[in-house]
This record gives C-alpha cells, structure tokens and sequence, in this order.
C-alpha cells in the first residue's frame, strides 16, 4: 500500500515515459530479430517511413482540428457564461448532498464540487481543472488527517476518474477529421457507457465508505436514470442496425443542436453579448489544437514504429487468439489499446484512438469502439495525482481501487454496447 501512496503523484508523467521508451525499444529488438533470423531487409526501412508519415498525420489532424474545435470550445464558452454550469450545479444539489454526507451542509466546498462535476459534464476542462483544485483545497481544510484522502475527496475524484460527460466534443472532432461519415453516430454509445462507469464508481465507493444510497433522492435519482438508460437501450434493441445507426444519429445531431441553441439563448437571457463570448472560446480552441502538436507527434510516431515493426500485430494477435481459444468474439481487442492507456494517459489514449480509425477506418467496428474506450472514463492516474498532489495526500486509501474498478466497469459496459450498435 505504501508504494502506491506514494508513487501516485508521479505516476502518469513516469508510466507515460517508459511507455514512450517501451514503443521504441521493443520495435527495434522486434526488427533486429527479423533482419538478423528472417532475414527481413524491409522492416527498418518500413519503420523510418512511419516514422515520418506519422509525424505528417499528427500535424494534418492538429491542424485539420482547429476549424471545429474553436466553433465547439466558443459554443461552450457561450453556454459557460450564459450560467448553464450554474443551472447544472443546482440539479445536482441534493444528489451530491447525499454523496458527501461528511461535508457539512451550507459549506463553500459544495459550491466547487458542484461547478467541477457540471462544467466537467459539459466538457469545459479549462474551467473543471481550476474548481476542482480549488474543491481540494477547500476539502483537505476539513480533513482531519492531512496526508491521509478523506472520504468526500475519494468520492469527488472517482465522479471525475469515470468520465460522466454529456458533450464529447474532441472525439467527435477528431472523427470529423478521419473522415466518418457521421462523427456524431458515437454520441449516444459514449453517453451510455460513461453512465455505466459513473453508477459502477458511485455504487463502489459508496460500499467502501458505507454510504447509504437506498434513501428516496438516492433511489429516484439512480433508479430515474437505470430506467432512462434502460428504456434506450430496449428501444434501439428493437431495431435492424441500418434503423439503429439513423435513430441514433439523428437523436445524437438533434440534442447537439439542441445544445447550441439552447446556449445560445441562454447567453442572450443573461444578456452576455454572445458573438464576444464566442470568439473568446473560439481563441482557446485555436491555442488548444497548436498546443496538441507536439504530443500528437511523439505518440503517433511511438505507435508507428511500434505497429511498423510487428509488435502490435503480434501483442494484439496472441490476445486475439487466446480469446478466440475461448469461443468468444475478439474484434474488439483490436482496440484494446485505447482502453489500456486511457488510465494512464489521455494523450496517450488520444493516440491510440487516432491510431485505430487510420489503421482500420473511422467507420469500422474498431474505430467506433476506440473512440467509445476513449469518452466512457478519464485518465484516473492523472486525475489522482493532480488532485492529490495538489494538497498533500500520501495515503489515498481506496482511491485507486473505486477509479480502476469504474474504468473497468466502463470497458465492459463500451464492448457490450458497441456490439449491440455497430456489430
């Protein structure tokens, strides 16, 4: 327990580098094998090559982003002023009452946690980031044992490990840019799973610090959305794919422009000057997708090499059959890799996604499901040793296990439900 509790903090910045120096290590001894055994000439020169045509694809997406990441990041910035997080954190008031029974009622700390899970929901890191830290601050002034997570800080952070968003704007945006035909069709599969992460972390952590949820707001709040997810899901079984795939997609555009509009006409009754908040956001896109250059790069070309030199086919094929050995489905460990990293890393993760719908096609039943792995939890590591390295925590007690144990949840709930959509 104490090499976790204090190998936390440095976790994900540490994981991603071996990682990194992994990729690179391992195709070169791969290569070397096949020159020097199979006499295969054509494998150090096909990894230079992806090399350079990896790099060239992380630019084009980077720059083939910024067009609809500034219209989604300046929709957002509207919404954000127009008080729609403010609207959000009110909803979830009583719920998250219940959640944080160790917090006393009326505290500051509410309002944070509140604004963090909202704007989170909506998808504004720049704003969760700041109101969570800021929660923590507030959180660990309560907390008795000062290196040591309390339990509302443990709850707090596996809401924001399991990934509860109602708007992913950036996978949408990258599948816009691979070329789906419709970067809209994984709305509604990525809203499904995240819901089955958020409820497995909450029932979870709720066991481990013996919170009772079975009182009335508990129960008409979960079983209110079990029965909404629950009806979604019989609905769309009720349909041929071809049916479920137009259902789905034109559900998902109409909510999406629904959310627009509705942001829109939100900031007008704050009377926030609306095209000024627009072109506000629509900057921070722009800086954001420059800002993601640099790591595109080195992950896509990490991957290039990697898959250049056999080593994916041969980590992925020996997966494939041990599962098929089992008389089960393997198409989805294909896109496996997007679901391993994503704890770990979200660039990382993006990588891998990005690396799925190239290899195999936006479209495809790999690609689709990358990009759900990617929207239905976050990156738990990365979270964890943040938030907690923000004020001081060594021991994180049962943090560790409820994020992992909601990641997993999430995995299993985005495999079942892209079959039931894509397969």
């Amino acid at each position: 327990m104490s090499v976790i509790n204090y190998f936390v903090p440095l976790h994900p910045i540490m994981v991603l580098n071996y990682i990194w120096i992994g990729f690179f290590v391992v195709a070169f001894v791969i290569a070397l094998v096949k020159l020097v055994v199979m006499g295969d000439f054509d494998v150090f020169p096909a990894m230079m090559d992806s090399t350079f045509s990896s790099s060239k694809t992380a630019f084009e997406i980077s720059l083939g982003l910024t067009g609809v990441l500034s219209l989604w990041m300046g929709v957002m910035k509207v919404g954000e002023k127009g008080g729609v997080v403010n609207v959000l954190a009110r909803l979830l008031s009583p719920v998250f009452c219940k959640l944080f029974p160790d917090i006393p009622k009326g505290h500051p700390v509410t309002g944070s946690i509140f604004m963090n899970i909202a704007a989170n929901m909506l998808g504004l890191d720049n704003a969760a980031t700041p109101l969570g830290l800021k929660a923590m601050e507030q959180m660990q002034e309560l907390n008795k044992e000062k290196e040591t997570a309390s339990n509302p800080m443990i709850m707090f952070l596996v809401l924001n490990t399991s990934g509860l968003t109602l708007i992913p704007v950036s996978i949408m945006v990258y599948r816009a840019q691979m070329g789906a035909a419709q970067p809209t069709d994984i709305f509604i599969p990525i809203l499904l799973a995240t819901f089955f992460s958020t409820l497995a972390g909450v029932i979870i952590t709720s066991l481990f610090q013996r919170i009772n949820l079975l009182n009335r707001t508990m129960l008409l709040t979960l079983g209110g959305a079990c029965l909404a997810v629950s009806g979604i899901i019989w609905g769309f079984s009720q349909l041929d794919g071809d049916s479920m795939n137009k259902v789905s997609t034109t559900v998902a555009n109409i909510l999406l422009m629904s959310i627009i509009t509705g942001f829109i006409v939100a900031g007008v009754r704050k009377k926030v000057n609306v095209y000024e908040a627009f072109i506000e956001g629509a900057k921070d896109g722009f800086t954001t997708a420059v800002r993601i250059i640099p790591y595109l790069v080195a992950i896509l070309v990490a991957i290039g090499v990697f898959r250049a030199s056999g080593a994916m086919d041969m980590l992925i094929g020996g997966i494939s059959n041990g599962v098929a050995a089992l008389g089960v489905d393997a198409q989805w460990v294909d896109a496996m890799p997007t679901a391993l990293m994503k704890p770990l890393s979200g660039s990382g993760a993006r990588g891998m996604m990005v690396d799925a719908m190239t290899t195999y096609g936006a479209d495809s039943f790999v690609g689709r499901l990358s990009c759900v792995f990617q929207g239905s939890t976050d990156t738990t590591f990365y979270i964890l040793a943040v938030y907690f390295g923000s004020v001081g925590i060594k021991n994180t007690r049962h943090a560790v296990s409820c994020g992992l144990l909601a990641d997993l949840a999430g995995i299993i709930a985005a495999i079942a439900i892209c079959y039931m959509f894509f397969a």
